[in-house]
This record gives structure tokens, C-alpha cells and sequence, in this order.
């Protein structure tokens, strides 16, 4: 996959250029969602992007979402009874059938793990622009971060998953049964939103070159470029193996039911004593969230070669 670069050199300049360290937290905030944006495997899962605070100073907790598990209660009918609000019901009854209050209650998410780097630039050794190595650097982290994230979100929405299916074998009518089974199981749960199904290679081959991916059925497989755009109403994404848990072949969700978030301790260079140059270093901290209720669009494909 191409490089992407980023012109980021409108950030070699600032108010504390003269100053022993520098913070660049709010490039590499720019820069990992960016990144993220272009690179992670993941990023529809997570709404399509990756919630980045900076200047963080909090350990534990990344923020706050309101949850509640009170129950929705549908009445059956207005009541028109003339002792229900009226009469012996006044004050004591309502028409519209019993009250529910709602509360809320703040629920943290947690961070659930670390990332940090630590690299230097010395000015004899460097053999490049200064600040234009630090930009350069910077991106590269940020490329390296995203990957962390692609495993750490595989993880994620492999322990999260309610449902786990097993695929017998990569035949047609093996592929044909596990995806007729998605189906409905999507339909029955009455999810709505874009249904995902992401792959490793065995299976993503095998549903290019399905019976069914035909041009007679309408399907619109390109066998010149391997690319299969929907399978049986999922949208079909080929990831790397390596994304994969355990014996899973096959990630399928709906599209945007989760939340991915990192927080950035700090990000800056500073001037060192060791040599004549500056430490380039960061840390921060990440974690992932999924409403429970959720973990239902969630269903994980095993197969187990034989």
C-alpha cells in the first residue's frame, strides 16, 4: 500500500521554537486521525474514526456516556374509563396507563491500554532537514500507532462478539450456508444500519469465485480485480489474515456500533544532554467501547483447517 503523506511543515514554525522542549500534541492529535481515517481496518466498526483528546491528565477514565436500563413500556390502549382520572380515579390514576420514570446514570469508559515511543535526532547524524525529519517522524509514528490499533480493535470485536458461527469448509455451498445463516440472523435480531462482513483471504477468494458471483445473478464480482463489493446484503472487506483471533475467519457487524478513542499524554521533543540533538517522545493511553446491548450485531466466524 502507498505511503500516504501529509503536508505538515506549517508546523515547523511556532511560539516556543527557542524553548528546551516542544509540544507537538496537537499535530500528532491531527495526524493519528488522519491516519486512522486511511489505514485502519476497523474504522466503520468505530463510526469511522478514531476520538483523539490531548493534553490528557486523567489515568483511568476517558470520559462519561449516559446509559439507562430502564425498560420501554407500550401501553395497549388511551384509557377513556370514567373512573381512571376522573371521578373515584382523581388524582390516583392516569388515561395514558402507568408512569416510568427514566434515569440515567454515568457510566465510564476506561482506557484499556498504553502506547508510547521514544527516538532521537542528533544534528550531526541526522543527515536531513531537522524539523523536517520531526514531521517525518511524527508521521511514521502515526502509521505505527494505527497499526497497534488494527490489532487492538481485532481483539476487541472478537471478545465482544454475542454470536460465533463455524465455517465447515470453504466450498460454495459451505460459504453459501454460513452467509444464508448471517442473514438471518441480522434480519431476526431487526438490526439496522449497513451490515459489514470482514474477511481473511481464504474466504474472500472463496466468494469471488462463488456460483453465485455472477454477472446472470447480478452480482458485481471483478474477477480481473479480485474485488467482491457485496455477498448475500453484506459489504465484503478482505483484511490481513494476522487481524484475525484465534481459529475466526470472518468479522460481521453493523456498521458505526462503536466507539474508538485514545488519549495523548504527551508528544514532544525535547532538547537532550546525551547528545546534540532532541528525544522525540510520546505516550498516551487507548481503549474501545460497545453499548452491551450491541455486543448482539456482533457475530464471530470460526474454521478450523483441517
Amino acid at each position: 500500500m502507498a505511503k500516504n503523506k501529509f503536508n505538515l511543515q506549517q508546523f515547523a514554525a511556532g511560539e516556543n521554537n527557542d524553548l528546551g522542549a516542544r509540544s507537538y500534541q496537537p499535530e500528532f492529535k491531527k495526524l493519528l486521525q488522519a491516519v486512522f481515517r486511511k489505514q485502519a481496518h476497523f474504522a466503520d466498526f468505530f463510526g469511522g474514526g478514531l476520538e483523539v483528546l490531548d493534553d490528557v491528565q486523567e489515568n483511568e477514565t476517558a470520559f462519561f456516556v449516559k446509559t439507562t436500563d430502564i425498560p420501554v413500556v407500550v401501553g395497549t390502549a388511551y384509557s377513556k374509563d370514567a373512573n381512571t382520572a376522573f371521578g373515584t380515579g382523581t388524582g390516583k390514576s392516569s388515561r395514558f396507563g402507568s408512569r416510568t420514570e427514566v434515569i440515567y446514570s454515568n457510566t465510564p469508559v476506561k482506557y484499556t491500554w498504553e502506547w508510547v515511543y521514544h527516538e532521537g535526532l542528533d544534528r550531526h547524524t541526522v543527515n536531513n532537514d531537522f524539523e523536517a525529519a520531526i514531521v517525518d517522524r511524527l508521521e511514521l509514528q502515526a502509521l505505527a500507532k494505527t497499526a497497534a490499533f488494527n490489532r487492538a480493535h481485532s481483539k476487541f470485536i472478537s471478545d465482544s462478539a454475542e454470536e460465533t458461527l463455524t465455517l465447515a469448509a470453504f466450498t460454495d455451498d459451505d460459504v453459501l450456508a454460513l452467509f444464508d445463516a448471517l442473514s438471518a440472523y441480522f434480519n431476526n435480531l431487526e438490526a439496522v444500519g449497513t451490515k459489514v462482513a470482514k474477511v481473511n483471504s481464504a474466504l474472500y477468494n472463496a466468494i469471488v469465485n462463488h456460483a453465485l458471483a455472477s454477472a446472470a445473478k447480478g452480482s458485481r464480482v471483478n474477477i480481473d480485480d479480485n474485488e467482491a463489493i457485496k455477498f448475500k446484503g453484506f459489504v465484503i472487506q478482505e483484511i490481513p489474515d494476522s487481524l484475525f483471533q484465534d481459529d475466526a475467519c470472518c468479522y460481521a457487524y453493523i456498521a458505526g456500533i462503536g466507539r474508538a478513542f485514545t488519549g495523548i499524554n504527551t508528544a514532544r521533543t525535547i532538547e537532550s544532554e546525551d547528545f546534540d540533538g532532541v528525544a522525540l517522545q510520546g505516550a498516551g493511553k487507548a481503549g474501545e467501547f460497545l453499548l452491551p446491548d450491541n455486543k448482539k450485531a456482533v457475530v464471530k466466524v470460526t474454521h478450523t483447517a483441517a
